[in-house]
């Protein structure tokens, strides 16, 4: 992707970077636009509900339900929302109904499985793990990946065996858990040690009012100043970072007060999604990651709140622990770290973080939610800077060249022709194959495998020989 420099110092940086285009669409358009079926609120039986509306009903019943609500998912293929009550009083159960939502009896109660992820903490904070509550098994389901051997997964498989069969569940990843730095072509930084290279997240308005970006917080720890060339002179200077601990996220605002720097993402083939809300994340949903390497993909969310213990890159016997994060199975590289997680119809829901696995192998990844990015950063979501959306400040569109054929198709690069901005994201994601997630041998195959991204060989991205991995 190119941020061409244009006349008046206007950068309209296209969201995410470049995509690859090709591949079998996996959701039909209309296929979210149904949420008019049951308007009685009276009605027992469940509302046909978008994502969007899912994620509101959630929030709304685990208010109205209090200690009773023990989770909740998204069911896709029926457009409806599964509420876990761990309280069996019909009134529990009727309230639920009459909101709209399938109501499913589960053992586990939220405080519970909150303490058995806290046990996890305390006796299991072990570099290459990951645990996250999964509310379609109620149970915490933890990760290894291919780094924990010997006494550290003893220790590991101990303390998940203390908690119980109906708590928890281990299984194994083939990958390693690792941040997604390196190899992009969206934004970079000169280092001591060369450059580190990663994708910008989403626009967004900071509070003092100045055009501002959000990507991965350990791209703001690792460089603070960030051009939109390689080598190039810097354009944007980090204002907050946060890795490790409460999340992985940054806050770079232009150096330019005018700046534009349009709500949307670039999906590439001359289209851009537009970004109009920020939403929390429904397990079960269906979420699209855009990248600077890997460019966009597809997948679904697998888990919430999500602790992930990294190997710390300053310490050979230290850990990088995240918390709060959202697992999914949408597969990503090095260079996607800060990429842009969200819906078909524009809603923003998280930055890339890292995880284990590719885009060949499937595996699992992890993302900083964007609404608690936003509440910490005090920034607010939309178009910032003078002028911002003006059609005559779009990316340059020559930004194909050095890109590569990757994922699926070619690669398209620069900023999408204002005139088509309404993109379907799925008829541009790779396909992959189903979701594919990781099994307990760890393979990636669960519900799909990956497989089928496409040619990545092309002439791909730059060379890293010279950049950062973190």
């Amino acid at each position: 992707m190119s941020h061409k420099r244009i006349p008046k110092r206007k950068a309209a940086i296209a969201v995410g970077g470049v995509v690859a285009l090709g591949a079998a669409a996996i959701l039909l358009p209309n296929a979210n636009a149904s949420q008019d079926g049951n308007n009685d609120a009276s009605a027992a039986a469940p509302k046909t509900l978008k994502a969007s509306g899912a994620s509101d009903l959630a929030a709304q019943l685990q208010d109205l339900l209090g200690q009773a609500f023990a989770g909740s998912y998204y069911d896709s293929g029926k457009q409806q929302l599964v509420v876990n009550v761990i309280n069996g009083d019909n009134n529990v159960i009727v309230q639920a109904e009459k909101a709209g939502a399938v109501v499913r009896q589960v053992a586990n109660s939220t405080s519970a499985l909150e303490a058995a992820a806290a046990t996890l903490k305390t006796k299991a904070t072990i570099p290459g793990t990951a645990w996250a509550v999964d509310p379609k098994t109620n149970k915490v389901v933890v990760t290894a990946d291919s780094t924990v051997t010997g006494s550290k997964w003893d220790t590991l498989e101990s303390t998940v065996q203390s908690l119980g069969s109906n708590m928890a569940t281990l299984k194994k990843s083939s990958g390693t858990f690792k941040t997604f730095v390196s190899g992009g072509d969206a934004i970079f930084s000169q280092v001591a040690d060369g450059e580190v290279r990663c994708s910008l997240g989403f626009n967004v308005t900071a509070s003092d009012g100045s055009p501002a970006f959000l990507t991965a917080g350990h791209c703001g720890v690792a460089a603070k100043d960030w051009s939109d060339t390689e080598g190039g002179q810097p354009i944007a200077t980090v204002d907050q970072a946060q890795f490790p601990g409460d999340g992985d996220f940054s806050l770079v605002k232009y150096n330019d007060a005018t700046t534009q720097a349009p709500s949307e993402v670039n999906i590439g083939n001359g289209q851009t999604v537009a970004i109009n809300q920020a939403e929390d994340a429904t397990v079960g949903t269906t979420v699209f990651r855009m990248g600077s390497t890997t460019g966009l993909h597809d997948g679904q969310v697998t888990g919430l709140d999500a602790t992930v213990n990294f190997q710390s890159e300053t310490d050979p016997n230290g850990v990088d622990t995240v918390t709060g994060l959202i697992q999914t199975n949408v597969c990503a590289e090095a260079g996607d770290s800060g990429g842009s997680l969200f819906t078909q119809d524009g809603g923003a829901v998280g930055l890339t973080s890292g995880g284990s696995g590719d885009c060949t192998s499937g595996g699992e990844t992890f993302f900083q939610p964007v609404t608690t990015a936003l509440q910490a950063t005090g920034a607010t979501l939309g178009d910032a800077g003078a002028g911002a959306g003006d059609a005559g400040a779009t990316a340059d569109p020559s930004a194909t060249d050095g890109t590569g054929d990757q994922a699926g198709g070619d690669q398209i690069g620069g900023a999408a022709d204002p005139s088509a901005t309404a993109a379907d994201p799925s008829d541009a994601a790779g396909d992959q194959s189903g979701t594919g997630t990781g099994d307990g041998s760890g393979e990636a195959t669960g519900t799909g495998d990956q497989t089928g991204t496409g040619d990545q060989s092309g002439t791909g991205v730059s060379d890293n020989s010279n950049e950062s991995s973190h």
